[in-house]
């Protein structure tokens, strides 16, 4: 089972890897990140958040999501991964994004799911916009991030998205 959502709606991650190892006993490691809307946004001076609005093109962001696994598939041996991309206004505790690796071995979910992750964190066309007590205003995409994609051997600059 690979497969990619972006939807509105809130997952359950429980039932998300419920359905990943229905009935299969290949699978040795499940690698899951649960990203959860925080009530703060990071770095210096931290502000409280009210709220976070993603928003995409919906023609390009699956498309883009779905190339981002066909790479990890490309790089080690997975057995099953789903990637539940929200959109929309979502409030601090909401989830946001699900990353579920399966393999036979954990080391091979691991870097799988690190992977997607550190490429769904700069490549994916998905902009996030915080509103604070000041106001509303875009994220911009933090260094750390584009450091974290560089372990890959792929160089931020030259966005695949």
């Amino acid at each position: 089972m690979f497969q990619v959502r972006i939807q509105s709606e809130a997952f359950d991650t429980a039932a998300e890897t419920r359905r990943m190892r229905a009935g299969r006993v290949d699978i040795g490691a499940l690698v899951v990140f649960e990203g959860i809307c925080r009530d703060h946004a990071p770095g210096a001076g931290e502000r409280p958040v009210q709220s976070l609005e993603l928003e995409h093109y919906p023609e390009m962001t699956r498309a883009s999501i779905e190339r981002m696994v066909d790479e990890a598939r490309a790089r080690w041996p997975l057995q099953a991964a789903v990637v539940v991309h929200r959109v929309g206004l979502l409030q601090p505790g909401d989830p946001i994004v699900l990353v579920a690796v399966a393999s036979s071995h954990r080391h091979d979910a691991f870097e799988a799911c690190a992977f997607l992750m550190d490429y769904l964190k700069t490549q994916a066309p998905l902009w996030k916009k915080e509103a604070t007590a000041a106001g509303a205003q875009w994220v911009d995409a933090r260094e750390s991030d584009d450091a974290a994609l560089q372990r890959w051997g792929i160089d931020s600059t030259n966005r695949q998205a």
